[in-house]
């Protein structure tokens, strides 16, 4: 099976994680179908110890043949499920060969426009995995997983090749936030690793956003309109008006690099009720604090100019900037930006405008960057992973063992 038959074949499975069942993990049960599939093709990829638990999280151990008994174990992980913000029910992948650089009509409505998607054009004359325009594609993560796979393949066929012991973990419901939930350190037991949750095969990542939530509800009073002069308090309205009490130069559609933001992501409401939901994001804790501080003199205005409180804001911290823990283990980056080196791929070392698994998991004791697999555009039906690329990740894998095996 090859690279891109194997990212097919996954794409295929429906795994979309569900961000309204908080009660379950997995959030929805089809994360099993991918999830047993990997565990039956990691037993038969000899890997003993193969495990798929209660809440859908797949370990094994790929163990040491270089003779070192108290070597060192390195991970790597990737995710099961999808994204929520797009279907990903059906999912008709097709391979598009030696790309011309230009529009990809995905069906008779939707097309892939480079003026939308400058970065495309550098990909021309590979070979690309697109949607039919319908649904997502999935190659964020499976993609990742992909590429974890093809290693473990290639170590299979070739078991004269020396290595240290190397550790699996596939993952549900990262893209809802709960991907390391019941994340089982002990058993997953490596004393680093890597999530392979990235884009461009370059991409090297030991840095993401501080991220926290603002959930506002404002309580309105309903009267007849006709009867509403100095009684009516309508929440719908105040709603509009505390979001517009907010820097507009600090939305996502206007930030980049390391600038923060504040993004309302829901806003429901009517006369009676209101709600409002933001996430809050910056690389630097001291600006998140901040852009709190901006939503909460939002919300006081809004009840001093009221007179009363009809305005309640609730902040929780979600993730922090995983380069607290990372740049107390500079070698973690290291290495895979020389594995990267030795496979002639510049490393592209840019902040995650995000978070990963890695960022938790990096704070609970294992050191964890961010790679890239190849993919493109996630979260959408322009969703795309360039071949050669998945083909570099799995050998990006392969190198940074071999490295860690040799610097033992």
């Amino acid at each position: 099976m090859s690279a891109e038959q194997r990212l097919i074949r996954y794409c295929r499975i429906d795994t979309q994680s569900n961000p309204d069942n908080e009660a379950e993990t997995p959030s929805s049960r089809k994360q099993f179908d991918l999830g047993k599939l990997l565990l039956k093709e990691l037993k038969e990829l000899g890997i003993k110890d193969a495990s798929i638990d209660t809440h859908c999280y797949v370990y094994g151990h790929l163990e040491a043949n270089n003779g070192k008994k108290k070597g060192v174990t390195v991970g790597f992980i990737a995710h099961m499920d999808t994204a929520p913000d797009y279907s990903g029910t059906h999912v008709k992948p097709r391979i598009i060969r030696n790309f011309d650089g230009r529009d990809i009509k995905l069906s008779d409505t939707v097309v892939t426009k480079m003026k939308d998607f400058p970065q495309m054009k550098q990909l021309k004359g590979k070979d690309l995995i697109v949607t039919d325009g319908t649904t997502l594609l999935g190659a964020d993560d499976k993609a990742g997983i992909t590429c974890i796979m093809e290693a473990l393949a290639w170590y299979q066929k070739h078991p004269e090749v020396k290595h240290g012991r190397i550790a699996i973990a596939f993952t549900p419901d990262e893209e809802i936030g709960c991907g390391t939930k019941f994340f089982d350190l002990k058993k997953f037991h490596a004393d680093f690793a890597y999530t392979m949750d990235g884009g461009t095969v370059r991409e090297l990542s030991d840095e993401t956003f501080n991220a926290a939530s603002a959930e506002i509800e404002i309580t309105g009073f309903s009267i007849h309109p006709g009867e509403a002069k100095n009684r009516m308090i309508n929440a719908a309205s105040i709603a509009a008006s505390l979001h517009c009490l907010l820097p507009e130069d600090m939305t996502p559609e206007h930030t980049e690099g390391r600038e923060g933001f504040i993004h309302l992501g829901y806003l429901k409401g009517d006369t009676d009720h209101a709600e409002m939901a933001y996430i809050l994001r910056d690389h630097d804790a001291k600006k998140l604090k901040e852009k709190k501080q901006l939503v909460q003199k939002a919300v006081d205005y809004i009840n001093a100019k009221q007179g009363q409180k009809v305005a309640v804001v609730k902040f929780s911290d979600t993730y922090r900037n995983m380069n607290e823990v990372l740049k107390n283990h500079p070698q973690v980056s290291r290495i895979a930006e020389q594995a990267m080196k030795e496979l002639n791929l510049e490393p592209l070392r840019e902040p995650v405008r995000g978070g990963t698994d890695g960022a938790l998991l990096s704070f609970r004791g294992l050191p964890c960057p961010n790679l890239g697999n190849g993919g493109g555009n996630f979260h959408g039906r322009y969703e795309y992973c360039v071949i050669q690329e998945l083909e570099q990740a799995s050998l990006v894998i392969r190198k940074i063992a071999e490295l860690v095996s040799r610097e033992e």
